[in-house]
C-alpha cells in the first residue's frame, strides 16, 4: 500500500505483531556504531519499527530520536526514558541542521527515496557524523530447514516480492550514500 507521500505502507496493518516478533540486534552492534561518533549527545533512529534500534542505542547516546512515517508502528513501539518517538517520513525528519551525531537504518532502507533521504542525512549529521545502514538475510536454521525456506523464497513466492526486496539481497551494494564507507564486523542475530 502507497500513502499520498509516496510511503510505502507495509507494516501498519501488522504492527503488534512486527513488534514482538521482529528478531532483536546484538548489543555488539550498538557497541561498534558507538564506538563511530565523537559525539553522544543524539542519535536518529530512521524507519525506527517498533523501537528496537532506538533502545539499543539509548544506552550509548544521551537522546535518541525514532521516527517512522507509520502512525501504527509508532503507536506500538518500546517505551523508553532517554528516547523520543515521532511520525516522519525518512526523507524529511523534522530534526535540526547539523545536530545529529548518528544517523541509524535498521532493514528498511530499502524503502526510501535514497536521494531525497540522503539530502536529508546530509543536513542534520554533524560535521564527522555517522550514517549506518544495514539489512539481514533469510535466517538459518539447518541445512533441511533452509532448504524449504529457499524453496518457499525463491521458487514459490520470488515473483511476489516487492522490487525494493532486491537491494536487501545485494546487501546494499552499489547505493550511493553519503560519506566513506566503514569497514564493519561480521555481526549475527540469534535466537
Amino acid at each position: 500500500m502507497r500513502s499520498a507521500s509516496g510511503f510505502k505502507d507495509h507494516f501498519s496493518e501488522q504492527s503488534s505483531g512486527y513488534a514482538r516478533y521482529r528478531p532483536h540486534y546484538p548489543a555488539a552492534l550498538f557497541d561498534f556504531l558507538a564506538q563511530l561518533t565523537d559525539r553522544h549527545a543524539l542519535a536518529w533512529d530512521c524507519a525506527t519499527g517498533n523501537g528496537q534500534v532506538a533502545i539499543g542505542l539509548a544506552a550509548h547516546y544521551t537522546r535518541v530520536v525514532a521516527t517512522d512515517a507509520s502512525d501504527a508502528q509508532i503507536e506500538a513501539a518500546i517505551e523508553h526514558a532517554s528516547v523520543e518517538y515521532r511520525v516522519a517520513p525518512a526523507e524529511h525528519s523534522g530534526l535540526e541542521t547539523s545536530s545529529v551525531d548518528l544517523v541509524t537504518v535498521g532493514q528498511a532502507l530499502h524503502w526510501f527515496d535514497i536521494e531525497r533521504f540522503t539530502a536529508e542525512v546530509e543536513r542534520v549529521l554533524v560535521s564527522g557524523g555517522i550514517l549506518a545502514a544495514w539489512c539481514y538475510e533469510l535466517c538459518e536454521v539447518d541445512d533441511e530447514c533452509d532448504r524449504i525456506v529457499h524453496r518457499l523464497y525463491e521458487d514459490l513466492v520470488d515473483e511476489f516480492w516487492p522490487p525494493e526486496r532486491r537491494m536487501i539481497e545485494r546487501r546494499y551494494e552499489g547505493l550511493q550514500l553519503p560519506g566513506e564507507p566503514v569497514e564493519s564486523p561480521d555481526l549475527t542475530i540469534t535466537a
